[in-house]
């Protein structure tokens, strides 16, 4: 029985040894293996890249539209042929108040038109024409040596849009005299009642003439060129600072222009050219959008005031 026993656990023995060495083999033929390298695909190969153009910014045109007006240098004169006295009234004495307040009394009496205001330049202006006219012995509204109420208007600094004469000579009934002599004148009533006038100048004296001692008097009209809607005389300068400055611009854009235009677009300089070009764009674009404003300004202000300058002198025919 021992020996039946002996065998039975030997073979049992046997049986769990040939299992161990069944699992070991079994492990070492199935268990975790380091796996091989998977080989990427090389990328040496690239796609080429296009080179892509800028778009080119577009300058505004100033068709002409950045060149301000020309304000009207028209300038009126209405003057009457000399008026001689040929009455035999008592002569008196003249006054350049006396002859100012009948002036005016005409003007409120004959369409109650405006009083018009004594002037000191336009008084200065009647004073260097009496003592030319004395000093020369002549009698007309252009000297000897061709200076005329413009140009008198002128030497005294009288600035302007129409300016008037009116001369007498010889012995008058005082300062109501003289002012009704011109108005018994068609030419000298017509240049009393102006309606333009805002102004007047008056000169009298008494001195030799011809060979007599006699009266003379001179009425200066002006309407001063204030009275005619204001220029911007600084927009002005405004306007061809800023003209120089985008022709500069203009300058600059056209050489980049060309540069561009001989560059292919397949240069890579060809897109730095461009946004070199750009970066100009807006600031010539801005600164012609703000000076086109400005011009329409100030040509609305040249408008009115050349509508003024034409309105006064198609009403007041010369002489």
């Amino acid at each position: 029985m021992w020996e039946r026993l002996g065998t039975i656990l030997a073979g049992i023995l046997g049986l769990v040894m040939a299992a161990a060495l069944s699992f070991t083999y079994l492990e070492q033929s199935v268990g975790p293996r380091d796996e091989a390298p998977v080989a990427k695909q090389a990328t040496t190969t690239q796609t080429a890249e296009k080179q892509v153009a800028t778009k080119v910014s577009t300058p505004t045109k100033t068709n002409g539209s950045l060149v301000p007006k020309t304000t009207s240098t028209q300038k009126t004169v209405v003057a009457p042929g000399p008026l001689r006295s040929t009455t035999k009234a008592s002569p008196a004495s003249l006054t350049v108040s006396g002859v100012i307040a009948y002036t005016n009394a005409e003007r409120a009496n004959n369409g109650g038109l405006s009083a018009l205001t004594e002037n000191a330049l336009l008084d200065r202006d009647a004073q260097l024409k009496l003592d030319d006219m004395f000093n020369k012995q002549y009698f007309e509204h252009v000297s000897p040596s061709g200076v005329g109420p413009s140009d008198l208007a002128t030497l005294v600094g009288y600035q302007y849009v129409i300016v008037g004469e009116n001369l007498a000579l010889g012995d008058f009934a005082g300062d109501e005299g003289v002012v009704t002599a011109w108005m018994n004148s068609p030419g000298h009533r017509a240049n009393i009642l102006n309606t333009n006038y805002e102004e007047i100048g008056v000169a009298v004296g008494k001195g030799m003439y011809e060979g007599r001692e006699t009266w003379l008097a001179v009425q200066s009209f002006g309407m001063p060129i204030s009275s005619c809607p204001a220029i911007d005389a600084k927009l002005k300068a405004k306007i061809e600072e800023n003209n120089k400055t985008i022709a500069i611009l203009r300058t600059q854009l056209d050489a980049k222009k060309a540069q561009i235009d001989a560059t292919p677009k397949s240069d890579p300089a060809y897109n730095t050219y461009v946004e070199e070009f750009n970066i100009l764009v807006p600031q010539y674009n801005n600164l012609v959008e703000t000076n086109r404003f400005n011009v329409t300004t100030y040509n609305g202000g040249v408008q009115a005031f050349n509508a003024c300058i034409a309105a006064v002198g198609s009403a007041s025919p010369t002489h």
